[in-house]
Parts: structure tokens; sequence; C-alpha cells
């Protein structure tokens, strides 16, 4: 069994059809796909079109539920300019998502925790600093879900775990976005490249691997630069952040 995991699109087409186009020559038995997958100043109707075309199970984060329960005074800039491009198809189609299911007996899926669509499972903010989480916290976050993998996204941070119980833990990271600020928190992950992750069962035993994969990341960070977007610009060009979000 082969799952290829993506997490945190947000609108950046482009570098979702990298990665599918990379998870296509690794034989892939299925795709899953953990929510934010539009909020942003790139091409979120278009990615929305992409994304209900795939078969593949498909999960709310907690940007699709700002979309769809937020008042325009309590959007930020992203959804702001994604929910006035998406369609009544599209909303229809957001509302259907659940933040957190499992995908088998063996493989629990969320966007962030499995309690929460907005809190940091694998890493911990402490004030303007990001760290790895404690084992404490991390058990503490995950609850009783007992599935042998457990896959989260939203922080955009690439990170692999396995827990006390010999739980594999993983985030994918962000196909779509690789530096933000959290408050006053930094995340960078240092390249522009798109990111996923492909878990796998073998003789019983799972293992992840976390992928970095090269696409037209200019042609998106000018799109941002059109829409007044200088910090997202930065972002998608460098993996680095110079501006707050």
């Amino acid at each position: 069994m082969r799952i290829a995991i993506v997490s945190d699109i947000h609108g950046n087409l482009p570098a979702l059809r990298a990665v599918v186009d990379d998870i296509a020559r690794r034989g892939v038995d299925a795709i899953v796909n953990l929510g934010d997958s539009l909020s942003g100043p790139l091409l979120p109707l278009e990615t929305a079109e992409y994304l209900m075309a795939q078969p593949w199970l498909q999960l709310a984060g907690n940007h699709e539920r700002y979309l769809l329960d937020f008042s325009p005074a309590k959007r930020g800039l992203s959804d702001q300019y994604a929910h006035a491009r998406l369609t009544p198809p599209v909303f229809e189609w957001m509302a259907k998502l659940k933040p957190a299911m499992s995908f088998s007996d063996e493989v629990f899926l969320c966007h962030a925790t499995p309690r929460r669509d907005d809190e940091f499972f694998l890493d911990t903010i402490e004030g303007s600093q990001i760290r790895a989480g404690s084992a404490q916290e991390i058990e503490e976050r995950l609850g009783s879900i007992a599935a042998p993998v457990v896959a989260c996204g939203h922080t955009h941070i690439p990170r692999v775990v396995r827990t006390d119980r010999d739980q594999l833990l993983l985030n994918p990271g962000s196909v779509g976005l690789q530096a933000y600020l959290e408050g006053r928190a930094v995340v960078e992950n240092g390249a522009p490249d798109a990111r996923y992750a492909v878990v796998e069962r073998r003789n019983g035993a799972w293992s992840a691997q976390l992928l970095a994969v090269p696409y037209d990341h200019a042609s998106m960070a000018d799109l941002a630069k059109s829409h007044g977007r200088p910090d997202w610009e930065t972002a998608l060009q460098c993996g680095h952040m110079k501006a707050p979000r």
C-alpha cells in the first residue's frame, strides 16, 4: 500500500500539477488531500475546479472554514481574494468536506490535529519561535487516535515523528506556500519547491518519504506580486519571509 499525501495547496495550481506529475511515476494506490486548498492570492477557482474533478479523499482545512463561515470583516487578505473568485458549486463542495476522518483502519487523516482544524500538532509555537513538539505535547494532541499512521497538515512544516506506541505521525509540508508568519513566529522551509509525502506499508511496517518537487515558482511569485501581495511574492520565490503576510 502506497499513499501520496498532499496538503496546504493554497491555490497554487502549478505546484499541485508538478506534484501530481511526480506522484504518477511512483505508482501510488491513492492520493489524499489534507485541506487549506484554495486560500491565497493565486488561482483559487482554477485549483478548486481541478480538485473537484479528482477521485481523492479530501479534507477541509481551517481556511475552508473561514471561507464558508467568516464574515467579510473577519477574513484575512488571502481569504478575501479567494472568496471573491469562488463560485456557488465550489462553496457547496467545500461544505461537504470534513477536517478529520479515517482513510482506513490503519491511516487517520486530519488537517491540523484530530480535535481542531487550527492547532499545531508535531510542532509547538513559543512566542516568536517554533520548535519540534515534545513527546508529551504530541501524545496529548493525538488523544485516543490509535491508527498506525496519522497524517496532518496546517503548519506547512515537513515532519515525521514516531511515538512510543510506534505510531507513524507525519506532516507532508505544503504544496503551495513555503514560508509565512504564524503570529510573531516565522515559518520558512528555505526553498520554493512544492512539498508532499508518500507513506508505504511493506512487510507489515509503515514508512514515510518527505518529497520536494521543483516547479515554475517564479510565475506564481509574479502573480502574487501583480495581486498586491509582496509577502507571498517573496515566500514563493525563495521559501523565506521578508514582509508580513
